[in-house]
């Protein structure tokens, strides 16, 4: 399976970052991202309760050529509660209910969003591989998952990507699943590419953000480690200044420069973020500034987990805090 350079991760148009734009709004920003020529839209059953797969579905209509399209299942809003289901027929439901609500009878690529812990992995994979059988997708995907996972999953059905969260203030990646990824020719997707937001300077005061944003319960969000990592925003700012271009950018074009099988794939609500993701693949920045940007903002030097106890125990991928 042949991937672009870049995706468009399309949950802040329904789920996670709090006031959600208007559908009117959120329709109209996808069909500015295939006008541009955006490659990727990735979506989930999770996201909005079904509802951010009904609004691609929209965006999409009448040109589904145009873009590369991904979903997930193993995760769903079930009676207002968020369940992490892996059995072979939930995930089979869970297709099908995606084709219906994207209004498509094939999916290019589709993730086990989670593994389910009370599963093993080759019955949730053995029920996608099915589905590919079936012509309903077109390949096998896994999020937050480790390298010994994939192998795992490996043994039972070919594995075309890997979608874990990467960027300069998330390198858990390079524990493992990122080499592995190279190694197995496997594309290695990543998620939250400038740091939910934080890369992109977009958040002053964790205190402003809206009572339902996800990044409240984060710790990395949470004081004292706020005001640690945001000591780190100044001169974050002058290096993006130094390359000519914005934070987010720089962000991205870092997470690119990882390697040729990594795919970031950005999220916004915001047209005018928009044409800067989109703009940001284009962009060359010199190798001894990225170095420095990966020596400013790293393990080393951002404070905090990036989740609660309770959502680190449901996620399978390599951690600092496990190795430590």
């Amino acid at each position: 399976m042949t991937f672009p350079r870049y995706g468009l991760g399309c949950m802040s148009l329904n789920h996670a970052y709090g006031i959600a734009p208007s559908p009117e709004d959120g329709l109209r920003l996808l069909r500015e991202a295939l006008d541009s020529g955006v490659p990727m839209f990735d979506t989930a059953t999770l996201y909005g309760g079904g509802r951010n797969e009904e609004l691609v579905g929209k965006a999409i209509a009448g040109r589904r050529d145009e873009v590369m399209l991904a979903s997930k299942g193993g995760m769903a809003m079930v009676d207002g509660v968020r369940v992490i289901d892996g059995r072979p027929e939930t995930l089979r439901a869970q297709v099908d209910a995606s084709l219906q609500r994207l209004g498509v009878d094939h999916i290019d690529l589709y993730y086990l969003h989670r593994w389910d812990k009370s599963v093993p992995i080759g019955e949730s994979v053995a029920a996608l591989a099915e589905a590919v059988d079936a012509g309903k997708i077109g390949s096998i995907g896994l999020s937050e998952v480790s390298a010994a996972r994939l192998r795992e999953a490996q043994q039972v059905a070919p594995i075309a990507a890997v979608q874990n969260e990467y960027s300069l203030w998330t390198r858990n990646a390079e524990l493992g699943i990122l080499e592995a990824t190279r190694e197995d020719g496997v594309a290695l997707v990543a998620f939250s590419p400038v740091g939910r937001g934080f890369l992109a300077d977009a958040v002053r005061d964790p205190d402003e953000l809206v009572a339902k944003d996800i990044r409240r319960a984060m710790p990395r969000f949470q004081s004292p480690n706020w005001e640690a990592n945001a000591a780190l925003l100044p001169a974050w700012r002058a290096l993006a200044a130094e390359a000519g271009i914005s934070p987010a950018q720089l962000a991205l074009v870092w997470v690119s420069s990882r390697g040729e099988h990594v795919v970031p794939i950005p999220g916004t609500a915001n047209p005018a973020h928009l044409r800067e993701i989109i703009a940001a693949a284009d962009i060359l920045v010199d190798d001894a500034l990225l170095a420095r940007a990966g020596d400013l903002i790293g393990n080393a030097t951002v404070s905090g987990p990036r989740y609660s106890p309770q959502n680190s125990a449901e996620v399978d991928a390599e951690s600092f805090e496990d190795a430590a």
